[in-house]
């Protein structure tokens, strides 16, 4: 009996032994199916962010800013390019008329403003247009201290002389000259004066809500490299009301963008919309501007910004396209050196709203315009666009012949 007691215990042991081994050998199969069904996999990030991310490559003015963004990273894919807007380019060509018809060349039926309006009627069909004087727009430059002397010096001898109370300098550092020249229209932002997103963003918040205090009807944006036409910006925003939801300017690419959506409570995870680039500059109306208000003042548009991970110019065009869901009009008539500028020529140039040039690497992108300064002697332009706007600035010659 004793005897049959111990084999059983034994036969018992060797049981247990087996089947320990046994689970010991399933053990990684187990580990290995659980680990695949416990982690989700990452989802790629949509490609077309990439669009947004190359347009801000483009505006570097920093070598080591591009290297800052990647380092961020944001998921932005590099093998999407920016293209170019070509279509607005051959269009603007054909405006016709000299600085003296500019009137009645803008209400022609074959004019780039009269085209690019045509759609955009009151209830009755009617265009919205209203009375409107260059004191009611409000125009920000934005800027950086190393470019106070270069480009600023520039911009004040010309289109600024034309518009002093209507300007506003954005800039990163509290320049005493640049302080007794602007006034109270020096801005200082307290802002980084490296190019990064968050530095562009930083200004554009500040932008956004001095306009907001200012009072005025329209707020329009520029670059420190913009020759902008005042006349011209004001014969475009008088076809418009204030109080109506207007958001003007030019993409720098031909398709829109998609980004990543963390504001929305709606569930959506990616939203598609359209952008007009800072580079070109771009004018949105005082109503449109205040339903931007819980996403845009008091510093609430760096947090925006921050949640979809873009650059200024995008950020702008999310919560007016992407949360507004107020639709960009794209104008023929705003430049940024990101396009062929040597195809706007002669007349043609007179008409536009903003005007550009190619930074050092790409000099010769210019408007082509002749009979006033050589290219020595005005390398940017401007100051011959300048006189032949305004000839009797005393420091034009004396004919300006197109």
């Amino acid at each position: 009996m004793t005897l049959s007691c111990i084999g059983l215990s034994k036969i018992c042991f060797l049981l247990s032994v087996t089947f320990c081994a046994f689970l010991l050998l399933l053990i990684p199969k187990f580990q290995t199916t659980w680990r695949h069904r416990g982690y989700p996999q990452p989802r790629p990030p949509p490609p077309l962010n990439a669009s947004c991310k190359s347009e801000f490559h483009h505006q570097q003015a920093e070598p080591s800013s591009t290297d800052h963004l990647d380092s961020e990273g944001t998921g932005i894919a590099h093998s999407v390019k920016d293209k170019t807007v070509e279509k607005w380019g051959d269009y603007s060509l054909h405006a016709g008329g000299s600085s003296l018809k500019l009137k009645e060349q803008h209400g022609s039926p074959t004019s780039p403003l009269h085209t690019m309006l045509k759609d955009h009627h009151g209830p009755d069909g009617d265009s919205i247009k209203e009375n409107l004087d260059l004191k009611d727009i409000f125009i920000a430059v934005k800027t950086t201290r190393k470019y106070h002397k270069t480009r600023l010096d520039l911009l004040f001898q010309t289109w600024i002389s034309q518009a002093k109370r209507q300007t506003f300098i954005f800039t990163d550092w509290e320049d005493r000259e640049l302080r007794l020249r602007a006034g109270d229209h020096m801005i200082n932002t307290n802002c980084s004066a490296v190019h990064t997103r968050q530095a562009l963003c930083c200004k554009m918040s500040v932008e956004y809500d001095k306009f907001l205090e200012s009072g005025r009807k329209w707020f329009c944006h520029v670059d420190d490299d913009n020759y902008v036409n005042p006349q011209n910006l004001l014969h475009l925003l008088s076809a418009f009301s204030h109080s109506q939801d207007v958001y003007v300017g030019r993409p720098s690419l031909d398709h829109p963008i998609e980004a990543a959506d963390h504001v929305r409570s709606d569930g959506s995870t990616t939203v598609k919309f359209w952008f007009a680039t800072g580079g070109a500059g771009f004018c949105i109306s005082r109503g449109l501007a205040l339903k931007m208000s819980p996403w845009a003042s008091l510093g609430n548009f760096i947090s925006t910004a921050e949640k979809v991970r873009l650059p200024d110019d995008c950020t702008i065009g999310y919560i007016i396209e992407g949360l507004l869901e107020v639709k960009l009009l794209h104008s023929p008539l705003f430049h940024s050196h990101l396009e062929n500028l040597q195809r706007l020529r002669g007349e043609s140039v007179l008409q536009q709203v903003t005007l550009s040039y190619g930074g050092p690497e790409n000099k010769h992108n210019v408007v082509s315009v002749a009979g006033v300064f050589g290219l020595q002697q005005d390398p940017t332009r401007f100051r011959s666009v300048h006189c032949l706007l305004y000839p009797d600035t005393t420091w034009c010659p004396t004919k300006n012949i197109l």
